[in-house]
């Protein structure tokens, strides 16, 4: 080998240990950034010497594909957890206690007290106030819920605004990477800048991708719907400034396609978009529902009857009365209608007598004509009707033939149930974002230990470079002194 080769491999030498060093320095420096992907810089062998031909990236699209879909699976599954969580104070109350099961159950003890001793006007006054608590809980409720149904629809429009950026950002991030493919230029920040922005995407919607020539990508949604092709896909969605019981909420377009909610307690939502319309068009609709066959059955169970006249709603009635709503049929909204009856409510005046004698819709609904102070067989049936079954409309999603204290309790068991399986499936997908994050990380991510051994193998590597440069450099010096 001669001198001048010597010196030219020793040169390319210490220019591949710089680039390397280069390239090991900027992982440890990117090591905590969760969305920096491992570098590598690869030597090829020039014949003498060797040099580097690419800056490579850590990559594995098997793994990053899985963690996309389970960051979309548990994205989906949380939101409609955490909606769920949020519906229970908001409706019933901390450890149920602001429910209609529990304001019924205390009215039902309420009503026995004043039918064991009808001529205590105190206790009967007492039993109008219970009633009122149940009104109050079914107002209350149904109030919660348009309002739950209200913002998670806001939800809705700022995660749609949210995809529409970040759809525009990857759209600047792809034309960087296909421009700079082309160039032959190093693109691998603007590949760690795209799969940040696919991660974000993910929880949002569920998506798949595909790469085409010049590192060009794809995506469409888990259903197939075109997200990205070359430019970003419309995604568009008109909020409501408000909801009322039957109100059907806005559908969510993907370039002309609706996107479809989730179903079940442990729901097939891919992404928070889905989870939030399963949210406020499933759930809460169902729960309304409940509210309301709940209120059509106290106003039901405590109406008047008379021998050729029609049911008159008595205790307990609504926007339509005194009419009684229709059996077995949902009435949308009459949660939020039902009230105390005036005539027997004694905060504006009313009378609480009549609900002992009869007598709310006048003289031909009277049981006691003669106000015989220890009449109770009204209260008593009062109490009967309570738990005789009746019939509810299969939308309230609860068994549609069973009493009324065992529908309002059915209804707790069906809220709490889905909250349960909903708590479960959380754990579960959440676990899998994780393991898959991890395995991802494992293979891409940066080790900084390793990186400080190569960097004290490239140092090793410089050494052994300058020693070589320096045993030719005194080999020239001999050289040029014998020729002097």
């Amino acid at each position: 080998m001669s001198l001048s080769s010597a010196i030219s491999i020793a040169q390319q030498a210490l220019r591949n240990t710089s680039r390397q060093t280069s390239t090991v320095s900027r992982n440890v420096a990117d090591a905590s950034n969760p969305d920096y992907v491992r570098r590598t810089a690869v030597l090829a062998s020039t014949g003498p010497g060797a040099r580097v031909v690419e800056i490579q990236r850590a990559t594995n699209e098997l793994l990053f594909r899985q963690n996309l879909s389970a960051l979309a699976d548990f994205s989906g599954q949380n939101t409609l957890l955490e909606g769920l969580q949020k519906l229970s104070l908001d409706v019933n109350g901390s450890d149920n206690k602001g429910s209609v099961a529990t304001a019924l159950g205390k009215f039902q003890q309420a009503l026995q007290l004043y039918a064991a001793a009808p001529s205590n006007q105190n206790l009967g006054t007492a039993a109008i106030d219970a009633a009122r608590q149940v009104v109050r809980s079914l107002n209350d409720g149904s109030d919660a819920i348009q309002r739950i149904r209200t913002e998670t629809d806001g939800e809705i429009a700022t995660s749609v605004d949210d995809l529409n950026r970040l759809l525009a950002d990857f759209e600047q991030a792809n034309k960087a990477i296909i421009q700079g493919t082309r160039a032959g230029r190093d693109v691998n920040d603007s590949l760690d800048q795209r799969d940040a922005i696919l991660k974000k995407i993910s929880e949002i919607v569920p998506i798949s991708t595909f790469k085409r020539a010049d590192n060009d990508m794809v995506i469409t949604t888990g259903d197939g719907t075109t997200l990205f092709e070359t430019i970003p896909r419309s995604v568009t969605f008109t909020p409501s400034a408000g909801y009322s019981a039957g109100m059907t909420g806005n559908k969510i377009f993907i370039d002309g396609v609706p996107l479809q909610p989730g179903t079940g307690a442990n729901t097939d939502a891919g992404g928070k978009l889905a989870g939030m319309i399963q949210l406020r068009d499933s759930v809460t609709t169902t729960m309304q529902a409940q509210l309301d066959e709940m209120a059509r059955g106290l106003i039901t169970a405590f109406s008047e009857t008379a021998p050729a006249l029609a049911d008159q709603a008595g205790l307990f009635t609504w926007s339509g009365g005194p009419a009684v709503p229709p059996a077995g049929v949902l009435v949308n909204g009459l949660a939020r209608s039902i009230k105390i009856n005036p005539a027997v409510d004694p905060v504006v005046g009313g009378n609480p007598k009549l609900l002992r004698d009869g007598g709310i819709n006048g003289a031909g609904y009277v049981k006691n004509p003669a106000g015989n102070a220890s009449y109770a067989d009204l209260l008593i049936s009062y109490g009967n009707r309570i738990d005789q079954t009746m019939a509810f409309d299969p939308a309230a999603g609860i068994a549609v033939s069973s009493s009324l204290s065992t529908f309002s309790t059915n209804s707790i068991g069906w809220f709490e149930g889905m909250r349960k399986q909903a708590d479960t499936a959380a754990e579960t997908k959440e676990a899998l974002a994780v393991r898959t994050a991890e395995a991802l990380s494992n293979e891409t991510a940066v080790n900084v230990d390793i990186e400080m051994s190569l960097m004290l193998d490239l140092e090793h590597a410089y050494q052994a470079s300058a020693r070589l440069m320096k045993a030719v450099d005194d080999m020239l010096a001999a050289l040029l002194a014998a020729v002097r």
